[in-house]
């Protein structure tokens, strides 16, 4: 039962981290969900971050990249790495401006820390202080 749970739990954190972020990020270019109501902070923010016109464009192009790569298990490490600044801003946001829907960004951050000590070995070389 133990070797199931290792060997089959990444690869379910993987593909569901991967389905949600490529949806969502899709969802940024093609708008097929809806965005519920923000409070004024939080659209004041987002209307900030369209202003640029590249932001939206590439915080978007990440997370449907990231997913992609998740889905397909190629380059794990790489999306992890993609994802994290990204997953750390949406969960400051729904933390500082908009503490709604908490739920869905604590299991992302979950899946993104467990897949992250997953794949511990990947990053090995990177978090060496001396190289």
């Amino acid at each position: 039962m133990t070797d199931v749970i290792r060997t089959k739990l990444p690869v379910v954190a993987r593909t569901l981290l991967g389905l949600v972020v490529f949806v969502f990020g899709l969802n940024g270019f093609l708008g097929f969900i809806p965005q519920p109501p923000l409070s004024e902070d939080a659209g004041a923010f987002m209307g900030a971050l369209a202003a640029t016109g590249y932001m939206f464009p590439l915080i978007k192009g990440t997370e449907v990249v990231a997913g992609l790569l998740l889905l397909s298990g190629r380059f794990v490490p790489l999306a992890l790495v993609l994802l994290a600044p990204v997953l750390v801003n949406i969960t400051l946001f729904h933390v500082v401006l908009a503490p709604v829907n908490m739920g869905l960004v604590v299991v992302l951050l979950a899946l993104e820390l467990y897949l992250a000590w997953g794949y511990r070995d990947a990053f090995r070389g990177v978090l060496q202080a001396h190289a």
